[in-house]
């Protein structure tokens, strides 16, 4: 053996001596400054996870619902939604022309797809879909469709991310518009603020998987609003542009989305009247054991508002209208027992206006994701 082989060979020989001296990571695992000191303190009073659930303990609700019959169930929601529409930050009385412009049409088996363009506000344009289904006839029953976090709108409407037409329905969101399509309904997919081709110049170059949802309702708290307020505007400024549809049938529209596009769903339906039905896929839950407690994007949340009330005195604006609400029994961004207890506490309130069969709802096999086996047929019987 040459010298350089033995000088490799103590050299190795000395290394795994050290190393077998050297205490492993899973004995030398550091946790944090209270090591070694767990009998002198309280750990609890360090968890602040814990202190905001005492807290939740205490918060007001003072305007939660309380009604035993329909007259003060009724008044309740005009209180309610008064308030509601405050605390998102409110919405401009004054509807700026929409400026429509339609930039692509293309036909499919099933549909007609047109992309087309609006303005929401001034300075503001939203991008949306309109899929016109071939096996029906207008004017159209029509779902507003709100995607959730991921790319966009294009996750809905059957685009992969080389921008071309995929046959699968991909992805936790199904296309679900255009299983609406399928359903024989209208549907007008809208992009959300913050994804897609409405983000800003960092989240574009980042790629297409990252959204501008942080700085953009980071800046709408700041501004004394919210995201979730942008959202339901564009929401009714869609409505506006359905309305100038001669092919749809503006008395007859809804309004569905899953995840972050459950949350506009069912604050829109909450608060814009003109939406007939509503279905809210992975998202029906408790602020306490969803977005209070587990990390959520920032466009969740609306200052102030379990000192007036939680999310099911949210969905309960909605009765009696139609709402359809779907959850996994696997999700682990909204806990199902939560859903669950939300879903009969919603059921109550249908029940005192009388109309139970108008609220229903599913616990299916399966993750966070879009399901529609009952929720699209109850968006054709009631809407």
């Amino acid at each position: 053996m040459t010298r350089r082989g033995l000088a490799k060979l103590a050299a190795a020989g000395g290394a795994a001596l050290l190393q077998k001296d050297r205490p492993t990571k899973a004995e030398n695992k550091y946790t944090g400054a209270l090591d070694g000191l767990e009998a002198k303190v309280d750990l609890k009073s360090f968890d602040p996870v814990g202190f905001t659930h005492k807290l939740y303990e205490s918060a007001p609700l003072s305007m939660t619902f309380r009604a035993q019959n329909r007259s003060q169930a009724e008044s309740w929601q005009k209180q309610f939604r008064a308030k509601l529409t405050e605390l998102v930050g409110g919405f401009s009385s004054a509807r700026t022309p929409l400026q429509p412009e339609t930039l692509e049409v293309r036909e499919f088996p099933a549909y007609r797809r047109e992309k087309f363009l609006i303005e929401s506000r001034p300075g503001l344009a939203v991008l949306g879909y309109l899929l016109t289904p071939t096996n029906s006839k207008p004017p159209y029953r029509t779902m507003v469709c709100v995607p959730g976090h991921g790319r966009g709108v294009d996750d809905i409407v059957g685009i992969d991310d080389h921008g071309q037409d995929r046959t699968s329905k991909d992805g936790y969101q199904h296309d679900f518009a255009i299983q609406v399509a399928e359903h024989g309904l209208a549907a007008v997919a809208i992009e959300p603020m913050a994804f897609g081709c409405r983000r800003g110049s960092q989240a574009n170059k980042e790629g297409l998987g990252h959204s501008s949802c942080q700085p953009v309702a980071g800046a709408a708290l700041m501004l004394g609003q919210t995201m979730i307020g942008w959202r339901v505007y564009d929401v009714m400024r869609t409505i506006d542009w359905i309305e100038t549809r001669k092919e749809l049938d503006a008395g007859r529209v809804g309004c569905m989305g899953i995840s972050g596009g459950g949350t506009c769903t069912l604050f829109s339906a909450a608060l814009e009247p003109r939406i007939r039905a509503a279905m809210v896929s992975g998202y029906l839950n408790t602020f306490r054991d969803s977005v209070f407690s587990l990390s959520h994007c920032i466009d969740n949340y609306v200052p102030g508002i379990l000192n007036w009330g939680e999310m099911y005195d949210v969905a309960a604006l909605i009765a009696p209208r139609p709402l359809f609400a779907e959850s996994g029994d696997k999700d682990d961004i909204f806990p199902v027992e939560a859903s669950r207890a939300t879903f009969a506490r919603v059921k109550k309130v249908y029940d005192i206006f009388n109309d139970a069969e108008k609220f229903q709802n599913e616990i299916f096999d399966g993750e966070h994701s879009f399901h529609g086996v009952k929720g699209l047929p109850f968006l054709v019987e009631h809407l």
